[in-house]
């Protein structure tokens, strides 16, 4: 364990237990600190799911397979079945029972980008708001309703049945009300912002309005720069201007702090894994459940 972000872990803590609210934001680098790299890299989980499909195709991450121009929809959604599959059998990363483990009993709530489901199944339906959509649930390509669809037997039987990076015709779902494709339900050009979506909104702000006036935390967990405007700058916005709030960052590449924000938040720039995993073991120590670090 390294000891140069020592004093910013127990920093981290202390925040963590004082806070009477804590609203944690977290994006891509947190699933790439539990050891998922394979959005973007060709990492075991993508050689092992996606490995036929990046050789086929020439691309590297799924995300980029996400946008390959497949000749045929047998092509895109046998791709499809396959990275929803692997997202959903990823293993519960130690970095996300870490952060459970520091929050367990307090009053929090969780907004993330992501889509893989990770969040879903570590934490509490009604504590975690997926604002970007969620490869739980598929949607109409139109959309001509706003319903939503379950993903998990569709996708299951299409990957059991992918051959030569392709899945037969008879398996591309379709809408049950105007016969067209459907779509996995995340963000891009036909993304459905409905009931559901909406919810997911619903959740979060009714989270931060009961909690407006105590002393919040916001947590920013793996946040980038492609997207600050969903969690990075309404943060941002809320620290400023909440008398109460405070701020930390956790990203060994892209945390940032505003001069505005220099005497109510902190940048912690190292991986998110360790830190978390450091605080954890501090918890434990000052609850008195390990001995003593030598």
């Amino acid at each position: 364990m390294k000891n140069n972000f020592s004093e910013q872990g127990n920093l981290l803590l202390k925040h963590i237990d004082t806070a009477d609210a804590i609203c944690v934001g977290a994006a891509a680098g947190m699933s790439v600190a539990a050891g998922y790299d394979c959005a973007y890299h060709n990492d075991k989980y993508f050689e092992k799911y996606l490995g036929e499909f990046g050789r086929k195709y020439g691309f590297e991450g799924s995300f980029n397979g996400y946008y390959y121009r497949y000749q045929t929809s047998e092509e895109r959604w046998a791709f499809l079945a396959a990275s929803i599959y692997m997202n959903m059998n990823l293993p519960d990363g130690m970095v996300y029972q870490n952060l459970f483990e520091l929050l367990e009993g307090k009053n929090y709530f969780i907004v993330t980008t992501n889509q893989d489901t990770l969040f879903s199944r570590r934490f509490p339906e009604n504590k975690v708001s997926t604002i970007q959509g969620d490869f739980r649930y598929l949607q109409c390509v139109r959309p001509c309703h706003d319903e939503l669809f379950e993903s998990k037997e569709l996708i299951e039987e299409m990957y059991a049945n992918i051959r030569d990076c392709r899945i037969p015709t008879e398996l591309i779902p379709h809408c049950t009300e105007c016969g067209r494709e459907l779509e996995p339900w995340v963000r891009g050009f036909t993304f459905l912002e409905g009931k559901k979506y909406r919810e997911e909104y619903e959740k979060w702000n009714r989270f931060l309005l009961e909690n407006k006036g105590k002393k919040i935390l916001f947590l920013e967990l793996g946040v980038g720069r492609m997207t600050p405007m969903f969690i990075r700058e309404p943060f941002w916005n809320m620290t400023y201007s909440w008398s109460q709030a405070f701020y930390i960052a956790i990203n060994p590449k892209d945390a940032l702090l505003p001069k505005e924000l220099k005497e109510k938040g902190i940048t912690i720039k190292e991986d998110i894994a360790d830190v978390l995993e450091y605080a954890v073991r501090r918890k434990r120590e000052l609850e008195g459940k390990v001995g003593a670090e030598s």
